[in-house]
């Protein structure tokens, strides 16, 4: 049996959800205005603006609690000038029956011989920042190890790089990010005896292995931001991204050369203490069933509290499964790690 010599174009996409309940109530609009710990994930260049280590936490459930997203996120800077940082998510179901070894050889059904096993995907990125000589001008670069695990079934390795670019200009922010630049390339390994006992369940499917080698194309997205303050107990945080992937897709800007979904998040905040969030995205082409052609789009809410560094948000969203009113409750922990030792 040979390994399919064609390369999937789309995959980990488990790295596409989004961290960070604050970001995600703003229809993920983080691009230009993130300036902490989780910059890691969103733009590596708002690392700069830390000024203390910094900790990230968030978990949530996925497809009716089956399956379990966790984050994890360290940043601290190194000087005036640069900071550094690492992530990492896990994407996983857990407990699935192995049922392949149900029936002994003489036929007959021995529940002892069900076992259980996960699936797993894990992203590991490795963050650094510097500001640039140019004023509020700043770059920042990660490379990515993705390790995905299928049981004993199958496992892969997977490297890349993204870019990303933020400018302060008149109280406007700028950002760029570039994810996947090099295009990232996952290698599968996998278990032809295991993958055979389940290619055999289903006489004449399934008998050719899958490709071993998955492509991730790159992707950008160019964000604006602007925070306006009223009557210095109330502010207004204003943000729109583009997100662009290079092909074409249902977004309702596509063409042959990119697809563009636009997003817009709005934050208001009182004190710098409560704020309350908003926003809007995933704007996509649906088809109907007589072939009519209607948009579709995803609307975000979310509360936050601040108090001596101690960041607690919360999102109503839909994580990740977009084209469904499925909503998910999310909660996410910030951590200026430098109020321990005042």
């Amino acid at each position: 049996m040979q390994y399919a010599q064609t390369a999937r174009k789309y995959s980990n996409e488990f790295l596409n959800i989004g961290v960070d309940a604050a970001a995600l109530a703003m229809s993920n609009t983080a691009v230009a205005a993130t300036n902490d710990v989780n910059s890691v994930y969103w733009n590596p260049a708002g690392l700069v603006h830390l000024e203390d280590h910094a900790l990230g936490l968030m978990h949530a459930n996925y497809f009716a609690n089956i399956a379990q997203y966790d984050y994890m996120a360290y940043a601290s800077p190194i000087d005036e000038e640069s900071a550094w940082g690492f992530s990492m998510i896990r994407f996983g179901v857990d407990d699935i029956m192995n049922t392949t070894n149900l029936i002994d050889n003489e036929g007959n059904i021995d529940y002892n011989r069900i076992s259980l096993f996960s699936t797993a995907d894990y992203g590991f990125t490795f963050s650094y920042a510097r500001k640039l000589p140019v004023q509020g001008l700043q770059y920042g670069v990660n490379a990515k190890v993705i390790r995905r695990i299928i049981g004993d079934f199958a496992n892969s390795w997977g490297f890349g790089f993204d870019i990303g670019i933020q400018m302060d200009r008149n109280d406007w922010q700028f950002g760029l990010m570039l994810r996947d630049i090099t295009t990232t390339y996952n290698v599968w390994n996998i278990d032809e005896e295991a993958y055979q006992k389940i290619a055999d369940a289903v006489p004449g499917q399934n008998q050719e292995l899958p490709e071993d080698r998955e492509i991730t194309l790159p992707k950008a997205q160019l964000g604006i931001a602007k925070k306006f303050v009223i009557h210095y107990d109330y502010s207004i945080l204003a943000a729109t991204n583009l997100n662009m992937r290079f092909t074409e897709t249902n977004d309702i800007i596509s063409t042959d050369f990119v697809s563009i979904d636009p997003a817009v998040g709005l934050e208001f905040g009182y004190t710098d203490l409560v704020f309350l969030r908003a926003g809007v995205g995933n704007f996509q082409k649906i088809t109907q069933l007589d072939q009519s052609t209607s948009v579709g789009f995803q609307p975000n809410i979310g509360l936050g509290f601040q108090y001596k560094g101690i960041h607690v948000d919360y999102a109503l969203t839909d994580l990740g499964n977009q084209s469904t009113a499925l909503y998910s409750n999310i909660f996410s922990l910030k951590v200026d790690l430098g109020i321990f030792r005042k």
